[in-house]
């Protein structure tokens, strides 16, 4: 389970979309008090902080339709409470690149081409 810390411009189109998919996780966790994975850590880094998770989730909304996909899951702006800004990282933004330029995916040919 990972929600990222970097542009979604530049994940693949498997990790934006996965992304998208366990950012509603998350937010079903901890909107619903629901226990599987509440404990996660990145589950556990989001709590109190709901306004910058919808905002992460309209950044990835606004990727995925501008490449094509749709979006037909939104979340309920009236329960994005808390504070707007994440400042809890599992991992530094730097590190995540490190990560996804070792995944053999299309991520690390985007970020090659940007370095």
């Amino acid at each position: 389970m990972r929600i990222w810390d970097i542009s979604p411009s530049l994940l693949c189109h498997q990790h934006l979309l996965g992304e998208h998919r366990e950012l509603h996780a998350v937010w079903t966790v901890i909107t619903k008090k629901k226990k599987g994975y509440s404990k996660h850590p990145e589950t556990m880094r989001w709590v109190g902080k709901l306004k910058a998770l919808y905002i992460r989730h309209e950044l990835l909304v606004k990727e995925i339709i501008g490449r094509g996909y749709n979006h037909k899951s939104d979340l309920s702006v009236h329960q994005a409470t808390g504070n707007k800004k994440q400042d809890v990282l599992i991992n530094t933004p730097n590190e995540q690149v490190d990560i996804l330029k070792q995944k053999n995916c299309l991520c690390f040919n985007s970020l090659d081409k940007k370095d």
